[in-house]
């Protein structure tokens, strides 16, 4: 078996090896992470430890997190299939006013992506950012970079979107979810502002068709809005439609009110746990259903949602895997015989490692379970978290926002979200690097410089 230096090799080749298998060769991630933790493992781990130790990666994350990932994306699919996404983007812009277009896009996009993935997003709330460049005369570039943007932000961040939840799973907060939704709001202030200002200067820089059609009536890209709401028949009022992302954190919150001032009724406690909370929402996604005249379509979004999270489920538990291994190989006590060198780097370490494995094979859901596997839980003498330092639920919180601070820097030609962003709004992949590219980098900058600032703060 490799101790030192060599079993720090071992682990920085494993990685590369993982990243070319899966940006170069196209292997499924659950595949190239599961096969690089067993060779890993050959070379670190006893023989007859190796299959233990798999299985105990694997059956350990499934049991903490699987039941919370799929709730959290099936109440995402019935806020898209519902028209619920629609209506919260309604209420944003009778808030916001359409005065500021580009705001409203942002935060309609930010709340929205909060339980439905940001590809998703972007397809459904893309007929009102057109709508609203033709009426308010406002750049449709800058309105699409705000849109992409807003829903970057709660992409990485927020749970119940399985990246944020999976991370805060690997790194011990599974029971305390809402530390990660109250955390990643405040580091999306970080992402957001820079990001707004951003999305205002290049829409006067990049200039795409839509953009030129000025003989375009404004009346028929509200005609052409209507004709989509109307698409999805019978939409629910506003209150329905926030009802399954409010009413989980509100549970979450009187459970952790509960905690905090010593209520003894096991009832706060067991409406507080994620899956609880989570289950709240889901009723209320299925009155959603109802109301809207679509409750026999449940078990057809119910099957959609399993073959979307499926994937996620298994890679989550793959890097599970991967950090159990890294976690027995000994790498941690090594570390920590020399962790002052990487204490220096602090939160930056985690985020440098999402970074380059973002920027390696495009997905963000990936870096982030991956990164946050190999980090292991705040609460393991034998982890890394332990390691850099990192043992305080407030500080885990903070390592899970810097990884989703590196998994959105940067998005560029192997994501698919750029494709997304890019061609529904009529950019060219060079005014993709210009826009969505550029800013992914702007706004993963301005939140890790935001974590850094909280961690100088409270840690």
């Amino acid at each position: 078996m490799l101790t030192g230096i060599w079993l720090i090799i071992a682990l920085l080749v494993a990685i590369v090896i993982m990243i070319l298998l899966i940006s170069k060769f196209k292997v499924h991630p659950f595949i190239s992470i599961l096969l690089i933790s067993i060779i890993l493992g050959l070379f670190v781990l006893p023989i007859k430890d190796i299959p233990g130790t798999i299985a105990a990666g694997f059956g350990g994350t499934m049991q903490g997190i699987g039941i919370v990932i799929i709730l959290g994306a099936l109440i995402g699919f019935i806020v898209e299939k519902t028209g619920a996404a629609l209506t919260i983007a309604d209420a944003v812009v009778k808030v916001v006013g359409k005065k500021h277009p580009e705001l409203a896009m942002m935060l309609m996009g930010w709340i929205v992506s909060i339980p439905v993935f940001c590809d998703s997003g972007f397809i459904i709330l893309d007929p009102i950012r057109k709508s609203m460049a033709k009426i308010t005369k406002k750049s449709s570039v800058g309105m699409a970079v705000a849109l992409s943007l807003g829903l970057y932000a709660s992409h990485v961040f927020i749970p119940p979107t399985p990246g944020p939840i999976a991370a805060a799973a690997n790194v011990g907060l599974a029971d305390n979810l809402l530390l990660v939704v109250g955390i990643g709001a405040l580091v999306s202030i970080f992402a957001l502002v820079p990001a707004y200002f951003f999305a205002l200067y290049i829409g006067k820089k990049v200039k795409v068709q839509e953009d030129q059609d000025d003989d375009v009536n404004p009346n028929a890209a509200q005609e052409a809005f209507d004709a989509l709401k109307a698409s999805y028949g019978k939409l629910p009022n506003a209150w329905l439609s926030f009802a399954p992302i409010i009413v989980p954190i509100l549970a979450m919150s009187l459970g952790t009110l509960a905690n905090v001032l010593g209520w003894t009724s096991p009832v706060f406690g067991f409406l507080g746990h994620p899956i609880l909370a989570l289950s709240l929402g889901l009723i209320f996604g299925i009155v959603l259903l109802q109301v809207t005249g679509k409750l026999n379509k449940f078990y057809d979004i119910t099957n959609e949602n399993l073959k979307v999270v499926g994937p996620i489920l298994f890679i989550t538990a793959a890097g599970g895997v991967l950090g159990r291994v890294i976690s027995a190989a000994g790498v941690v006590d090594y570390v920590k015989g020399s962790a002052d060198a990487l204490k220096v780097m602090g939160i930056l370490f985690p985020f440098a490692i999402a970074a380059i494995l973002k920027i390696a094979q495009g997905s963000s859901t990936v870096a982030i379970v991956t990164t946050s596997a190999m980090l292991g839980l705040y609460t393991d003498p034998a982890s890394l978290m332990t390691a850099l330092g990192f043992t305080t639920p407030l500080a885990a919180a903070l390592v899970v926002m810097a990884i989703g601070a590196g998994a959105m820097t940067v998005s560029h030609a192997n994501d698919s979200y750029f494709w997304v962003v890019t061609n529904m709004s009529g950019m060219t992949p060079d005014q993709g690097y210009k826009t969505q590219t550029l800013g992914t980098l702007i706004e993963g900058l301005g939140s890790i410089i935001g974590i850094l600032l909280i961690s100088l703060i409270f840690l």
